[in-house]
């Protein structure tokens, strides 16, 4: 567990995949992007987290075991 998301290390990825569509540049040159491989939301702004074996809910150590124990991932 962590206190606090700000610590989480965020991968950046290339800007090509934002500028670039099948290697064709579709963004005027010198635009500059930032892409994010994810992004760390604040837990009170999520309501559900959406996965193959249903919608999960809070309180989601409860929510993730049961998920889990109904995969066919685990």
């Amino acid at each position: 567990k962590i206190a606090c998301g700000a610590s989480i290390p965020i991968e950046e990825r290339r800007p090509e995949e934002i500028t670039q569509l099948a290697g064709k540049r579709m963004a005027p040159k010198g635009v500059k992007v930032w892409n994010p491989a994810f992004d760390v939301t604040p837990a009170c702004y999520l309501s559900g987290i959406i996965t193959e074996v249903g919608v999960l809910r809070p309180p989601y150590t409860d929510s993730i075991r049961a998920a889990l124990e109904k995969s066919s991932y685990s």
